[in-house]
């Protein structure tokens, strides 16, 4: 499990949504709130953002530290500032290597993904399966062997498949069929994920069990005026709502939020 954190709006310096708030990502690293299934997320980070002003590809810092035991991110963050930044901490699942192949944010041209959640006996049962269903352009594009890279890969088989299908749809396909190849075998599949475009925010919360993961939004708060915040924990007190179960939340440009069933 890992705590996710998305942001859409005016730029600003990353350190303001890393390091300022009371429960920023910082805090959630190591005395995290809503985790079910672990107690800290020491096991690396990601934190990517877009040029503010050029239609560039993501940037990205990762390291497979601890996010507190980082020296250079407070300067980094200090010193960076955009309008579309994603982030998170890595809690392993067990079994999968602590390397930078595997921390995400995951890139892919001008997308972006953050996942939390795990496939049950990921490497045991299903991931020759979900092999199989990518396309050979996204099984290349793997550097890892996490659940959640497969995951995002399979996002981009079915995103390639069609030039008319959105990534919306192609995460609720992906998302989709994983559940259910789960649900054949009763092996528990969470996700909570987020897909980064470079001026949209695209997120959902799935489970094939009860325990689905959390994710919360905010909108225009008062220390965030124009902007969108994505959130596995609220950071501060505020006007949080939680990402609908089962349902796709997409953040327009326009910082408009849209909600809808999958």
């Amino acid at each position: 499990m890992c705590r996710l954190l998305g942001y859409l709006g005016v730029p600003i310096q990353l350190d303001r949504l890393l390091y300022k708030p009371k429960h920023s990502l910082i805090v959630q690293s190591y005395q995290p709130q809503e985790m079910h299934v672990a107690l800290l997320n020491a096991d690396g980070f990601g934190v990517g953002w877009y040029h503010p002003q050029r239609e560039e590809n993501p940037y990205t810092y990762k390291n497979i530290l601890p996010i507190w035991n980082d020296i250079n991110l407070p300067q980094l963050s200090r010193y960076v500032e955009s309008n579309n930044i994603l982030s998170y901490v890595r809690s392993a699942t067990p079994g999968l290597a602590v390397d930078l192949g595997n921390c995400q944010p995951f890139v892919r041209d001008r997308l972006m993904f953050v996942h939390n959640g795990y496939i049950e006996h990921f490497r045991h049962k299903l991931r020759r399966t979900i092999h199989d269903l990518l396309s050979p352009k996204a099984e290349i594009w793997i550097k890892g062997n996490t659940d959640s890279e497969y995951l995002c890969a399979l996002i981009l088989t079915y995103l390639e498949a069609n030039s008319n299908t959105t990534i919306e749809e192609a995460m609720a396909k992906a998302v989709n069929q994983v559940g259910e190849l789960c649900k054949k075998q009763n092996l528990k599949f969470i996700a909570a994920t987020i897909v980064d475009t470079g001026n949209r925010l695209i997120a959902c919360r799935y489970s094939t069990f009860e325990d689905v993961p959390t994710l919360y939004w905010l909108r225009d708060d008062p220390n965030y005026p124009d902007a969108v915040i994505l959130a596995s924990e609220p950071l501060f007190k505020g006007n949080w709502k939680p990402c609908l179960e089962h349902h796709i939340l997409i953040v327009e440009e326009n910082l408009e939020v849209n909600i809808s069933p999958f």
